[in-house]
């Protein structure tokens, strides 16, 4: 095996009733007449996987990887992890319409719940002028108010607004009531988790013509009723999440720059401009996978203003 270069997976499109086309400028291919909602680009779930689409290791899923090369992809701090998956999921996310206003159980709750927990951060790469989320309760917004206003159809009066622009980032831990609306390009960086209960859904119908399904019981017992108005961390952070579950940091490629100084994996997403590893070329919106055993190799700006984010476990 050799995995002294960075590798690239075969991005995976998911069908979504609020995706768009948008991700198609971003050098990715989203199938002829399907609203794309999300590219899964590093994945490892039962129900789907990221495969390797070059070099020695091509076809490889990401699971394979994870269980026959352990030490060598993802590095020795990793042998004796207990998980049977690669624990993060990274996806793009094209969002053309306002999402659900939805929930992840927290850990407290989930097996309960027949659901899995999920942190998430969200790193805004595009956005529309006006573009807005949803995250966290407005001040003083109790529970009893809450359920008033779900049921008589005036949730939004209960959830904080926010407005984004490019450059913006949030951090979602499991129980924050969020939503995220029309004309938002992000990266996500999330727990291998697909859990997502749906509290309200803007009166729309389905692929099917039918109203989607709520998990109104599921979202009630999921929210933390004590998270307010939380804040957007403004561009240029070098930290944009820092969690038990994931780490990513925001990096200026001015001049040539290690990969990692550890023996450890990294997951790479170029934000701005465009940056050349291994020789190959990425360009904004790609991401690469750095194996734990090439961890010395140099990443190199090709625009004068080149940005990644760098994913890792703590």
């Amino acid at each position: 095996m050799n995995s002294g270069e960075p590798l690239t997976f075969k991005p995976l499109p998911v069908k979504r009733i609020w995706g768009g086309r948008k991700l198609n400028s971003y050098g990715k291919t989203i199938p002829y007449g399907i609203s794309v909602g999300e590219l899964w680009e590093v994945a490892d779930r039962k129900e789907v996987q990221s495969t390797v689409r070059y070099g020695l290791l091509k076809g490889k899923t990401l699971n394979a990887l994870w269980r026959g090369y352990r030490e060598e992809i993802f590095g020795a701090h990793l042998v004796t992890s207990s998980s049977p998956r690669f624990p993060i999921l990274c996806k793009l996310l094209d969002v053309r319409e306002c999402l659900s206003v939805q929930v992840h159980p927290p850990e407290r709750v989930a097996k309960a719940l027949n659901g899995e927990p999920k942190a998430e951060v969200w790193y805004f790469l595009d956005t529309t002028p006006g573009a807005k989320i949803y995250a966290g309760l407005k001040n003083g917004i109790s529970k009893r108010s809450f359920k008033a206003l779900l049921a008589t159809g005036r949730i939004e009066e209960a959830l904080h607004k926010l407005p984004v622009e490019a450059g913006d980032s949030l951090f979602i831990p499991s129980g924050r009531l969020h939503a995220i609306g029309e004309g938002n390009v992000i990266v996500e960086i999330q727990q291998n988790s697909d859990t997502t209960f749906r509290l309200h859904d803007w009166d729309r119908l389905g692929f099917d013509g039918r109203p989607r399904r709520l998990h109104i019981r599921e979202s009630l017992a999921s929210i933390n009723f004590s998270d307010f108005e939380p804040r957007l961390q403004p561009p240029g952070q070098a930290i944009i999440a820092s969690c038990p579950f994931f780490r990513v940091d925001f990096l200026e490629i001015a001049r040539p720059t290690q990969a990692h100084y550890e023996k450890k994996f990294s997951i790479y997403v170029v934000v701005r401009g465009c940056i050349s590893c291994g020789g190959n070329s990425f360009t904004t919106g790609q991401f690469f996978f750095v194996p734990a055993q090439a961890f010395e190799i140099s990443i190199l700006p090709l625009d004068r203003k080149s940005c990644v984010l760098k994913t890792t476990l703590p």
